[in-house]
């Protein structure tokens, strides 16, 4: 099926509050600008209450913003009603209708707006075609799985051919293992039709996984946007590297700078950073080691020694926390290639893979 040519969506300077008993105002999103470019999947992610949810209902026409513009392919979206935005929303429960099919659920929106019944055929068997789902047409929601729900919502949103697709959590009430399945049939759908898509997620290994790039929210406001990879191993902020994966934060001391980057103390050790990765750093400093870019050796070889306080098994990969002096660095290593047995207390050798070493300011934030 065909969604017609992919829009670019823009946000300018949104903001929203909540007004509570008493007169008193929350700030949910704060002067929040995006631009999403024709047939692109950004993802906005944030914990609980960092306004990304606020924005997607904005866009939607379900909260009316206190400032701002909303644009897709230039033309305001702000003073028109849900209905007129031609946007396809996937909600977080899905919301189909129980008592009605399959089919019936994909027709609903355009039974509606009094489309003729044998374009509603026509475009229902499309959008199932589409999804695979045109054996499950006849049966009710309550006899599907769950990520046979999910492909019914998201159908019934496609049918409409949509300029723009919202996803509000789609994934969040799927397990670990069909959650995986599903949002990597998702990304392969939404790159053959091009439609630009906007998706809300507090997750970050989906985020990782679907976008073209990625809005990192923090109380209403943007934090860092970027790729996927260039938002783990560049994180702007403390936030959004404590965020996005884990992280070891270790402090540091700029001891000399290059026109390639600089010379950093940490762990009684000096580390050479690219210039890429050190921006503006001076003086006190905090150093971003990532677990898996540091492997464990014999004692005496590597580049740090320590000694094993923890450890944790999880089948495909081991966590250590690892004593060096007084400093605890997390090491995550895949479980297959470790051919001799660590167990607590052992001195191990540390080898850090020294280009993914990250420098942000000291000062931490709040």
């Amino acid at each position: 099926m065909s969604t017609g040519t992919a829009k670019a969506l823009e946000l300018r300077g949104l903001r929203k509050a909540y007004r509570l008993p008493g007169g008193r105002s929350v700030p949910a999103v704060r002067d929040f600008s995006l631009r999403v470019e024709p047939g692109e999947f950004v993802t906005l992610l944030g914990p609980s209450g960092s306004g990304k949810t606020t924005v997607l209902r904005t866009l939607a026409g379900l909260e009316e913003p206190d400032a701002g513009e909303i644009l897709l392919d230039g033309v305001p979206l702000t003073p028109l009603p849900p209905h007129q935005r031609h946007i396809g929303l996937v909600f977080q429960n899905y919301a189909l209708f129980p008592h009605l099919t399959v089919f019936e659920n994909v027709a609903y929106s355009l039974r509606i707006r009094r489309t003729p019944d044998v374009r509603i055929r026509d475009e229902v068997e499309a959008a199932l075609k589409t999804l695979g789902l045109e054996e499950l047409a006849s049966r009710l929601p309550g006899q599907l799985s769950g990520g046979q729900q999910q492909r019914v919502a998201l159908a019934r949103a496609l049918v409409m051919h949509p300029d723009l697709l919202l996803f509000d959590e789609p994934l969040s009430n799927l397990d670990a293992k069909l959650r995986f399945q599903v949002r990597s049939e998702l990304r392969r759908l939404q790159k053959r039709l091009g439609i630009t898509a906007l998706y809300v997620t507090h997750d970050q290994a989906e985020a990782m996984s679907l976008s073209d790039r990625i809005a990192v929210m923090r109380d209403g406001r943007v934090e860092q946007v970027g790729t996927p990879e260039a938002i783990y191993a560049r994180p702007a902020t403390l936030f959004v590297a404590d965020f996005i994966g884990r992280v070891n934060i270790l402090p540091g001391r700029v001891v000399d700078r290059g026109g390639s980057g600089v010379t950093v103390e940490a762990l009684d050790r000096r580390w050479n950073v690219a210039a890429d990765r050190c921006p503006g750093a001076a003086g006190e400093v905090l150093v971003l080691l990532r677990p898996e870019a540091v492997g464990l050796t014999e004692a005496g070889q590597g580049d740090l020694a320590g000694t094993v306080e923890e450890l944790e098994y999880r089948g495909d990969q081991t966590e250590y926390r690892i004593q060096i002096g007084g400093v605890h660095v997390v090491v995550v290593e895949s479980s297959p290639r470790r051919t001799r047995r660590i167990v607590e207390g052992d001195r191990v050798g540390l080898r850090v893979f020294e280009d993914t070493l990250h420098i942000l300011p000291a000062q931490r934030e709040g």
